[in-house]
């Protein structure tokens, strides 16, 4: 009986809670996490050996798959969608570790180095070299497919970080 009453005891307040994230920016923050899914999948695909679009000549030469390449490609992967689920925890009701004073600037730093890295991996992707070692119209084909929804998250993460700080300045005003 005691770990129910434990567990439905009220959180110590930290002020008057913040509005709730409207519909539409919970459902952006879910599509900037999607959003860097397909291509994610795509590199730990070509870190696995899987040649997608490669020979296996161009994946040991250019990539140094097997080797350092590995690391990297699913390094890149595992920082880009980690960044990509932050805006997840800008529509959270349930997460609050900083003041909005403080998340606020926080959340647009992060929304601009994430625009950054979004459009950072659109120009290596579509200046690079790569797309001249991919083996047929088909793989390039798949290729853009994987890396497209990349050009959502700009205008995506930017809604979302607005919504945050919108709703958390007209709370400040308020009060």
């Amino acid at each position: 009986m005691d770990a129910m009453t434990t567990a439905t005891a009220p959180l110590p307040a930290l002020g008057p809670a913040p509005a709730p994230a409207p519909v539409w920016a919970r459902r952006a923050a879910h599509a900037v996490a999607l959003c860097a899914v397909p291509s994610g999948l795509w590199r730990i695909a070509m870190a696995a050996g899987v040649p997608v679009g490669y020979s296996e000549q161009v994946l040991r030469d250019v990539y140094d798959i097997p080797g350092w390449g590995i690391a990297y490609v699913v390094g890149l992967s595992v920082l880009a969608e980690l960044a990509a689920l932050f805006p997840l925890l800008l529509v959270s009701d349930r997460w609050r570790p900083l003041r909005p004073g403080v998340l606020a600037p926080l959340a647009w730093t992060a929304s601009g180095v994430l625009v950054l890295v979004a459009l950072w991996q659109l120009v290596v992707a579509f200046t690079a070299e790569s797309q001249t070692y991919l083996s047929s119209g088909t793989a390039q084909t798949v290729w853009a497919l994987a890396f497209a929804p990349l050009f959502a998250i700009p205008a995506l993460m930017s809604a979302v970080t607005w919504s945050y700080a919108k709703r958390h300045r007209s709370r400040g005003h308020e009060g």
